[in-house]
């Protein structure tokens, strides 16, 4: 297993990298969509950190995967990672970059899941919402989730907060059984 000082270590080095190239938002976002990404794909993970697989493969895949969805950064730095053999430790590397990331501009991450994507203009109204709930200058990352059915479900470090319809409507069935 790697040390978190190690994961802490790359994930500093690609920030500094981010940063240096002047699209942070755009690069920060792809990252943490491909972590999240990771996260859920068990094969992906594999195919990425398998010491079986020959690194130019590796990289070929993420080539094949990205190319046309990622800025050119982005795909550069997912490649580094997974190039100097730390394929199983990125989606914690990615996770500790969006926090460092997020510090820096003294803020939270809040992942929030609905069911379309949302525009600027409600990322920015949710944003202002969750900060007044939570007292903290929040920064929203959106990912789509087709099982959210409506509304969102935004998750704060260890707090979430669900307002989708899916909740409510469990919510409504348990007083409908309440009330039998």
């Amino acid at each position: 297993m790697a040390s978190a000082g190690l994961i802490t270590g790359y994930a500093e080095a690609l920030f500094s990298v981010v940063k240096a190239e002047g699209d942070l938002e755009r690069v920060e976002d792809e990252l943490y969509r491909f972590g999240k990404l990771l996260e859920s794909n068990n094969d992906l993970k594999q195919a990425l950190s398998e010491p079986g697989i020959d690194r130019s493969q590796r990289v070929k895949l993420l080539e094949d995967l990205l190319a046309d969805k990622v800025s050119p950064h982005t795909l550069g730095l997912i490649t580094f990672v997974v190039a100097s053999e730390r394929g199983r430790q990125l989606p914690d590397i990615l996770e500790e970059l969006g926090e460092l990331a997020a510090e820096a501009r003294n803020s939270v991450v809040a992942e929030v899941r609905s069911a379309t994507p949302l525009d600027d203009k409600q990322r920015k109204a949710l944003a202002e919402a969750l900060g007044q709930a939570t007292g903290k200058n929040v920064e929203v990352k959106v990912l789509v989730d087709p099982s959210v059915i409506g509304g969102v479900v935004a998750k704060i470090g260890d707090t979430v907060i669900d307002g989708s319809i899916k909740r409510r409507l469990e919510q409504l069935r348990e007083r409908v059984g309440e009330n039998r």
